[in-house]
Parts: structure tokens; C-alpha cells; sequence
């Protein structure tokens, strides 16, 4: 260990919530610090090469935190925690204490895998994942891909790819037609939300969107060539370089568990100043339940405030955002809520945990999560069940792995750390 620093309050993400939650902490004179595992500030959500690229809003929010004074450490890894007042992070390499008088979790969230045959060629990402690459420096002109999965994320993603100037042969959508059409009339309400899809749906008209429609299986050798789709009942072969393909997003929750802090359904548990069930920490954003930038600002800004010592203040606009997220998110769950075909793609023969080979053949269903782990291994590699965990959770019903030091950072995808190299893309099908 190198050595040791204390401040007032650390803030672990800087994604929209985190840098929320740390302005408005260090707006109230408090020393703040934000540890971040990526290279630039933003999260997964403003993920960028060049501030100029981002929107408004977001260059708006990174300047406040800079001219509130408060410090940032870029590609930095929280590891473990001896409490929640002391941290210990890998600074490239480098190893240290840090103390605080409070912390709040601002990790976001992870995609969900469901693993069908073939889900673990290259070729083969996730959603974001793909859509990280892309604003990394994946260069995608001309190429075939193809999304499945669920949920609004596939609009954004979908528009980033076509604008990179790939062509977009599908975007397979597993809810069906009647549940996204209440959704995006529930939108009304929403005019900012409903003009954003529609902006992002213009992006690539020429691309069919299917409800109802999922992929069973991506075959191939070496890569990825072709991806069988289940759409308006019957099966259809599609030949394509790319698959962007995940069930919706999880929160990121290793490092509240490793603390002691209350999940449920797989969320960080939070009060109404955001205070979790372990005295000093607190969390905002997408680890308290996945429900939209909006509502994660809002969140940061009240564990900002509540963490700074401001309990006799109520931000209102914050609290009315968050409701109003909250309300968002049910919605989406009921919308976007898996059927149970997706849950059963995997064959006997079906890699489940890519870490340690364990297939699908090898589980019994009516294990618990920790027998899997112990009788075959389930979610012992590099990932501690990141990726295998949440998908257990969906298939059979377990608990997600518990997490054990040193953290791990989350995954782009089911291969996105293998181009996680700007400008890098694989060999073109021939």
C-alpha cells in the first residue's frame, strides 16, 4: 500500500449522478472526490472521445463540477473496503487508502445478458457495448449488424450505429407490439421523452423494427456470419458482421454489497435523502434502480446535498424529478418485462458462465445460486458472476453472486474488453 488520503466526501462514479452528487456537495464548501474506472468523466451514458460530441447538458454538467473545486480520479478502481470511511484503490497501479467521512455509490448499471448458442463468438456484444465501442473508435462504415434485445436503450444505440454509417439490417424488439404502443403513448405525458425516441426512431427509418422478435442463435467459426431470428412466429436466418444483443440493464451493486448494504431486486435500497441501510453511505443513479438520466441527476443531487450535511434542505425540483423517474421506471418494467422464451434460449451445450466454461447442461435449476457456484464453479472467474449472475437471476430465479475483493470492472460486453483498444475493428466477413 503507498499510502493514504482523506477527504470529506468520495463519490464513486462519474457518470450523470455522480458528478450531480459531487457538485452539489462541493458546491457546500465540502472536499470531494470522485473515482471513476474510465479515462474521461461521464459514465456509460456520456461516454466520449471528444467534448464536443457531447450534448448540451452534459459539457454544462462536467464544467460545474470542475468550478466547484472538485477533484477527480480518471481510471482509478475502487478494490476494496476495509469500512465505508476507508477505500482501497488502484490508482493505475498504484495502491492506496482513502478515507472519508461519507460516500456515495454512483455505479450505474451493467446490460443483462441471456446466453442463446453462439452468444459468445466475436462479433458478438452487447448493446451499450456496441455502442461504447462505436464512441471508442470502432469504425462500423458498411458493416451489417443487427440489435436484439429490450427496452428504450435500443433506440439511442440503433441511431449511434447508423450515424457511424453501418447498415442496420434489424432492430428485434422481444416485447410485443401492444405493450410498446401503451409505452410510447404513456410517453404523452412526457413530451421531452417522446420527441427524444422520436428523433432517435428518424435516425434510422430505413431499419425495420420488430416487436415480438428476438434472436435463438448466432453461428459462425472464428466470427460472427449469420443470426437466427424469431420474428411474427417464425424463424429467419440473417447474414451480418455485427450483433448487438442484451436483455435490458442491472444495476451495479458489488460494491454496496461488499459494504454491507440492503438490494432488493437486485437495486441498491435507498430512503428519501438516498441513504442507504449503512450509516455514511448513501447512493444515486441507476444502482438505486435503472429509471433514466433525468431522475439520476436528481438523485445525485439529493445524495449530494444530504452526504454535504444539507438534511434541513429539500430540493424539491430534485425530489419532484425523481418521482417522476420512479414512475418512469415502473413503467418500463411492465413494458419491457421478459417472456419466458428468452429466459429458455440456452441449449445443454450453451456456454452460461464464459469465465469458467460452465454450460447450461451443468446446472440444475433447482440449485441456489452458491451450490452452482460450489459444485460447478458458477461465477468464480476474473468477472465474479457480472455477467453470469444477473442471467442466473433471470433463467432460474437465484440470487446474484456475492461479491468478493478485489472488485472487478464491470464488462462492456460479452467480448467488449477484447476491443476495448480505439480505432481497432476485426476482420471483415468474407
Amino acid at each position: 500500500m503507498s499510502g493514504h488520503r482523506r477527504v470529506d466526501i468520495v463519490v464513486v462514479g462519474a457518470g450523470p449522478a455522480g458528478l450531480a452528487a459531487a457538485t452539489t456537495a462541493a458546491a457546500g464548501g465540502r472536499r470531494v472526490l470522485v473515482i471513476d474506472q474510465a479515462l474521461r468523466t461521464g459514465g456509460q451514458v456520456w461516454r466520449h472521445r471528444s467534448e464536443a460530441t457531447l450534448p448540451k447538458r452534459a459539457r454544462e454538467s462536467m464544467a460545474r463540477a470542475q468550478s466547484a473545486g472538485v477533484t477527480f480520479a480518471l481510471d482509478a478502481q475502487v478494490v476494496d473496503a476495509n469500512s465505508p470511511h476507508e477505500l482501497i484503490v488502484d490508482f493505475r497501479g498504484r495502491m492506496a487508502r482513502v478515507g472519508t467521512e461519507a460516500l456515495i455509490l454512483a455505479t450505474g448499471a451493467k446490460e443483462r445478458f441471456l446466453p442463446f448458442p453462439g452468444w459468445t463468438l466475436p462479433g458478438v456484444t452487447g448493446i451499450g457495448g456496441l455502442q461504447a465501442l462505436v464512441k471508442s473508435g470502432l469504425r462500423l462504415p458498411g458493416r451489417r449488424v443487427v440489435l436484439a434485445g429490450t427496452g428504450p436503450l435500443l433506440l439511442p444505440v440503433a441511431a449511434t450505429l447508423a450515424a457511424s454509417g453501418a447498415e442496420v439490417l434489424l432492430v428485434a424488439e422481444q416485447a410485443g407490439g401492444a405493450r410498446v404502443l401503451r409505452f410510447a403513448l404513456s410517453l404523452l405525458g412526457s413530451p421531452h421523452k417522446l420527441l427524444e425516441g422520436l428523433r432517435y426512431r428518424s435516425a434510422f427509418l430505413s431499419t425495420p423494427y420488430r416487436t415480438a422478435a428476438w434472436v435463438t442463435r448466432a453461428d459462425g467459426t472464428s466470427q460472427l456470419r449469420t443470426v437466427t431470428v424469431h420474428e411474427r412466429g417464425e424463424q429467419r436466418t440473417i447474414e451480418c458482421d455485427w450483433l448487438g444483443a442484451a436483455m435490458g440493464l442491472v444495476p451495479n451493486t458489488e460494491l454496496a454489497q461488499l459494504l454491507g448494504c440492503a438490494v432488493r431486486d437486485g437495486a441498491i435500497v435507498v430512503g428519501e435523502a438516498q441513504e442507504t441501510s449503512v450509516p455514511g453511505v448513501w447512493a444515486a443513479g441507476e444502482c438505486t434502480g435503472v429509471k433514466g438520466d433525468d431522475a439520476s441527476i436528481a438523485e445525485g443531487v439529493i445524495a449530494g446535498g444530504a452526504a454535504g450535511g444539507e438534511r434541513h434542505r429539500v430540493h424539491r425540483a430534485a425530489v419532484r424529478a425523481r418521482a417522476s423517474g420512479r414512475r418512469f421506471a415502473k413503467r418500463m418494467d411492465e413494458t419491457f418485462a421478459l417472456r419466458p422464451e428468452v429466459r429458455a434460449l440456452a441449449d445443454a451445450d450453451t456456454i452460461v458462465c464464459r469465465c469458467e466454461d460452465v454450460t447450461r447442461g451443468q446446472l440444475d435449476p433447482a440449485w441456489s445460486q452458491r451450490q452452482a457456484k460450489l459444485w460447478a464453479r458458477l461465477g468464480m472467474g476474473a468477472c465474479q458472476g457480472a455477467v453470469c449472475g444477473p442471467a442466473c437471476a433471470a433463467m432460474f430465479g437465484w440470487g446474484d453472486n456475492a461479491p468478493r475483493p478485489p472488485l472487478q470492472a464491470p464488462l462492456l460486453g460479452p467480448w467488449g474488453d477484447a476491443l476495448s483498444g480505439e480505432g481497432q475493428e476485426p476482420p471483415r466477413n468474407s
